[in-house]
């Protein structure tokens, strides 16, 4: 149904924005969600029956605060919302002409109010994903390889504490914007990697991803002295450039060295050079900064024709001395396989899952193992890795892809 589909596309996009602006005006996240989320029951409810409004990012925040306003008025411990909620944009009309009525975006400032310094450093980032960008703790959950009901227990109390210590919601001075600033380009990239793995099936999350850049654009332009924000924006750049090559036109997924450079976008990787050039002008040297290098150099196989990958691995273990993650360690090890051989590759492989036992459920380490096993012909091994590794994939597409490479030389 048209209308049902216009009330998920308006939650999609407008999210992180409505709750943003909510929560600038009462103070609490957990309760401007709430409202937002009775607002997109409404609308499902409603515009089936109605038709879907002009304006309707605009009705929604209009329902949503009736809704905040009376919960309010029958809540004791809410009573304190009132006076800010009622002043709250009087003249506001859900049936207004889409170009009469803006809405200011807010979300920047709620990035920055999600990795103020009392809230725990470890969970800032997921913090900004749920309230920013409407992830669900689920998402959140695998993203950093946590318990779902883990992870929905520790937002819940991130949000207790935004309120109950009354954390402004403000931009912080310029003293402090760069310390907070590493937790907030870490929250784009997780929204932003979140987006792209989950792009296959149906496009769904091709909006995250967008949304992604456009945040990261606003804190570079907000942090022009911070490199690492340029650095962010170099590597989503670098990334969007590949989107279109990710897929063939029947659908089925195309891995990055596969991919033909024809496709990539020549705009956006130009782009994404001279954004990279100018964070590398402050010699400060960052994680962002080195994932935008290392995609850069797979960029330039569009001029060279070839990887370097001695300069790859490079990167990686600059990379790793700065930043270590799952991800990179494993990425690291399929650029060795190129250049010291499957059987290195495998051994290094199997001792990282051994210091750390959550990549078992990884599913990047089970396709890289499968292939290795492949490679070094130890084919039910490979069948065993390859069927591991296809059950924790999401993507469909990414699915058949391996299905399709187990069944090259492992028949089974």
């Amino acid at each position: 149904m048209e209308e049902r589909r216009a009330a998920e596309l308006a939650a999609r996009q407008s999210f992180g924005k409505l709750v943003a602006w909510l929560t600038a005006r009462c103070g609490d996240v957990a309760a401007a969600e709430d409202a937002i989320g009775d607002a997109f029951l409404a609308a499902l409810k409603q515009w089936p029956e109605q038709g879907v409004p002009r304006a309707p990012e605009a009705w929604l925040l209009v329902v949503a605060r009736r809704r905040l306003i009376d919960r309010a008025r029958r809540d004791r411990t809410l009573e304190r919302l009132l006076p800010e909620l009622d002043a709250a944009a009087p003249g506001m009309d859900p049936e207004t002409s889409e170009n009469s009525m803006e809405i200011p975006d807010e979300r920047l400032r709620l990035l920055f109010l999600c990795a103020h310094p009392a809230i725990d450093l470890g969970l800032q980032a997921p913090l900004m994903l749920q309230t920013v960008l409407g992830l669900t703790a689920s998402r959140i959950a695998a993203a950093f390889l946590v318990a779902p009901a883990t992870m929905g227990q520790r937002l819940v109390r991130a949000k207790a504490k935004i309120r109950d210590a009354g954390i402004p919601f403000v931009l912080p001075g310029a003293e402090a914007l760069p310390t907070r600033s590493a937790a907030v380009l870490q929250a784009i990239y997780a929204a932003y990697t979140t987006g792209w793995n989950g792009d296959g099936d149906d496009g769904r999350d091709r909006g995250l991803t967008q949304e992604a850049v456009l945040l990261a654009r606003l804190c570079a332009a907000l942090l022009p002295e911070e490199p690492e924000a340029a650095g962010l924006l170099a590597l989503l750049l670098h990334c969007e450039a590949r989107h279109g090559a990710r897929r063939a036109v029947d659908g089925s997924y195309v891995p990055l060295l596969e991919q033909e450079p024809a496709l990539w976008d020549a705009d956006l990787i130009a782009e994404a050079e001279a954004v990279l050039t100018q964070a590398s002008r402050a010699g400060r040297p960052g994680r962002f900064q080195l994932e935008a290098a290392i995609q850069s150099l797979h960029a330039h196989r569009a001029v060279s024709g070839t990887v370097d990958w001695s300069a790859l691995l490079g990167l990686y273990d600059a990379l790793m001395a700065l930043a270590p993650s799952a991800g990179g360690r494993v990425s690291r090890i399929a650029v060795l396989a190129e250049l010291a051989g499957p059987e290195r590759a495998l051994a290094e492989l199997e001792a990282l899952a051994a210091a750390d036992p959550a990549l078992r459920e990884h599913q990047p380490w089970w396709a890289l193992r499968a292939h290795l096993l492949q490679r070094t012909s130890q084919a039910g091994a490979a069948q065993q890795a390859y069927r591991r590794a296809i059950a924790l994939a999401n993507d469909q597409a990414v699915r058949a892809f391996l299905l399709k490479q187990s069944g090259a030389d492992c028949p089974g």
